[in-house]
């Protein structure tokens, strides 16, 4: 049988000491600090992108073992091809080499993996790894694992209207049967749980241009730690300061009316 044993995430969600009802469900990170964290250390940039690819495995790992139902992660924003062209061309290896490496745990944690994002620029490798890995794992029944590459939230937002403008001008929806829905699920995320949490590491403290309409109601946590060390531990800690908080979603909860 795929996936991990209902045993298995039961224990893992113990783990972490909060009401089951206040762990989220869809968690979305920023991965912020592999450039600090090789320049501190001496390294070349690219050093700190390979450290932080371990990261990675690791955060999915978990996040499959506690049972999560999504995970998203900003890999690289549509701003970042300003980058030296060095970088961006280590930085595709590397994607193209994680994803053909990582393709095996994809299917042994269940996960649904799927690119968000635009596919024009990205190198050939990179898409072909990416679209085999979503074909691999497209039956899947587990977390689903959305890699964000070339992705702006404005760029993904102003594609799902076109397309929506579209299938009205074809007659396909009416004007007036535009929904939140009818956008959330024209964007690349649709039917991916919307974040609960969206957590960015190395201290900074602003969304980038990522899941700007996913994260609408979402807690927001935000860690010194440099990307390449963050670990389960330190996604303990987040999702611990999660269950700590009080959602109203604009309700007045006893607390307030006292």
């Amino acid at each position: 049988m795929k996936g991990l044993a209902p045993e298995i995430i039961t224990a893992a969600r113990a783990e972490l000491e909060i009401p089951e009802d206040h762990i989220p469900n869809s968690v979305a990170v920023i991965m912020d600090g592999n450039g600090r964290w090789a320049q501190q250390r001496g390294l070349p940039r690219v050093a700190g992108h390979a450290k932080g690819a371990l990261a990675v495995r690791k955060i999915v790992k978990e996040s499959a073992r506690l049972g999560l139902g999504a995970l998203t992660l900003f890999g690289f924003s549509v701003q970042n091809w300003r980058r030296p062209a060095d970088e961006i061309d280590a930085l595709m290896v590397l994607y193209a080499k994680y994803l053909a490496s990582e393709r095996e745990m994809v299917m042994t944690c269940n996960i649904r993996m799927r690119h968000i994002g635009s596919r024009d620029g990205l190198p050939k490798s990179v898409l072909d790894e990416i679209d085999r890995t979503e074909e691999v794992s497209k039956t899947n029944t587990g977390m689903h694992m959305c890699l964000a590459l070339n992705y702006g939230s404005r760029a993904e937002i102003t594609r799902a209207v076109r397309n929506i403008v579209g299938k009205v001008v074809d007659g396909d929806i009416d004007i007036d049967e535009i929904s939140d829905e009818t956008i959330s699920q024209a964007l690349y995320t649709g039917g991916v749980p919307d974040p609960d949490l969206v957590v960015r590491t190395s201290g900074e403290l602003r969304l980038s241009n990522f899941l700007l309409w996913q994260s609408s109601y979402a807690e927001l946590y935000a860690t010194e730690t440099l990307w390449p060390d963050f670990d389960e531990a330190e996604f303990h800690n987040a999702l611990r300061a999660y269950g700590s908080r009080n959602r109203r979603f604009g309700r007045i909860d006893d607390s307030d009316s006292e």
